[in-house]
């Protein structure tokens, strides 16, 4: 019987995994894919590769700490096991069915706290910790997202191109005796720039994915009286995110997602950077924490910084200053203000369906106009975001792992 929960809780192990490298892959490599800087296939093998790298340095700080240190490692029984993978694959479901990047990070650990709570064994000094950075890592997203937006993102965005090319960016060149690689005899030096920025800053997302995703698959299998090791549930996750990358991650290739088909390149560059980080941190300090959620609010607050470039902090500060007029802005603040004479920089789902806007000559680009210019278009600070979509997305981050404790509990509650 034991051995047939062991063999459950891997298999279940296996399609979460397979679904985060499915919807990861994806994400990440979306950009890259869509402008014809690599194939499908090696988007794949980059982000297996990458997400291993994460996985099997900074990912075992995570999954010593929700595999031992939430609740001891001794309290993970098979049933135990195989009822928190339960959950956290169905955070995935919960996710895919309202269209909101639920973290399966916090799901997980939501299950985990039902565990502890039901026998007794629950870390509260740990929790705090982990509690705290869920709070401080998505409002860091929002203030760097904010920041750039405002004060650096214009100054980018004029100097910086990605370019869809109607082949791949690198070939190989079999004219001569050995084969070689070259670069698309299309790409100007600024399209090669700029498009190896797009698949490195891919390859740190993959870095990221793996580093902080590992444990949710598998830290319930890892531990005193576990089937596997750290070594071997590492090697088990990135597996299953390799099967995801290669087969369903094709189709999310594809269709690259609604989350980020309408954001600027430079853009979805910046959010992964940002949240990225934020996510290797927490990580290297062994805090389970969601990607999709400091990548998100890192959306939102980009938005916020470029659209409030209209007005100066102490207009943004004094209500009577409101301007008049009123603009329309959500994801489309990270494109706003835009002079006519700028040339527009495509967005993901530009690349992807190849509507690449034409590129102007720079001589054409005017200067970036000053914070509180007239030029700058006005700022109408009641649609910086969808307030109901912000609303729902909240509600969702704090009901998910809910559900999950609440769940778990009466559920280990009776089998342990």
């Amino acid at each position: 019987m034991v051995t047939l929960l062991a063999a459950v809780g891997v298999l279940v192990a296996v399609f979460v995994g397979f679904n985060i490298g499915g919807s990861s892959t994806g994400v990440a490599f979306g950009p890259s894919v869509g402008g014809r800087l690599i194939r499908k296939t090696t988007a794949a093998a980059l982000f297996t590769l990458f997400a291993f790298v994460g996985a099997w340095t900074v990912g075992r700080n995570v999954i010593e700490t929700m595999s031992s240190s939430i609740v001891p490692a001794a309290q993970f029984s098979p049933v135990a096991s195989v009822g928190v993978l339960f959950f956290t694959g169905a955070s995935l479901l919960v996710s895919n069915l309202y269209g909101v990047p639920a973290s399966t990070s916090m799901t997980a650990v939501g299950a985990i706290v039902g565990l502890g709570l039901a026998t007794g064994t629950l870390n509260n000094a740990l929790m705090f910790t982990i509690l705290s950075a869920w709070i401080v890592a998505p409002l860091v997203g929002f203030g760097c997202g904010a920041l750039i937006g405002r004060y650096i993102y214009p100054y980018l965005d004029r100097r910086i191109a990605f370019t869809r090319f109607e082949s791949t960016l690198v070939y190989m060149d079999r004219s001569g005796t050995l084969p070689r690689p070259r670069f698309n005899d299309a790409a100007s030096p600024r399209d090669i720039v700029g498009s190896t920025m797009v698949v490195v800053i891919a390859c740190y997302m993959a870095f990221s994915a793996g580093a902080s995703n590992a444990a949710n698959a598998v830290a319930p299998l890892v531990g005193a009286g576990g089937p596997l090791t750290v070594d071997q549930g590492v090697l088990l996750a990135v597996i299953a995110f390799g099967l995801g990358g290669f087969t369903i991650a094709r189709r999310t290739l594809d269709t690259v997602g609604d989350d980020i088909t309408e954001l600027p390149i430079l853009a979805a560059l910046i959010v992964s950077v940002v949240g990225g980080t934020i996510i290797t941190i927490l990580s290297a300090l062994g805090i389970p924490a969601s990607l999709a959620v400091s990548t998100t609010c890192c959306i939102i607050g980009l938005g916020w910084g470029r659209a409030t470039r209209a007005a100066t902090v102490v207009e943004l500060a004094t209500p009577e200053s409101t301007p008049e007029h009123d603009v329309t802005v959500a994801t489309g603040a990270l494109a706003a203000s835009r002079d006519e004479d700028v040339p527009t920089g495509p967005t993901v789902g530009d690349l992807e369906r190849g509507e690449s806007p034409a590129k102007k000559p720079e001589e054409t680009v005017p200067p970036v106009p000053d914070i509180g210019d007239s030029d700058t278009a006005e700022l109408d600070r009641q649609s910086l975001f969808d307030p109901a979509a912000v609303k729902r997305i909240v509600t969702l981050w704090v009901l998910t792992p809910a559900l999950a404790m609440t769940g778990s509990y009466p559920l280990f509650l009776l089998v342990l």
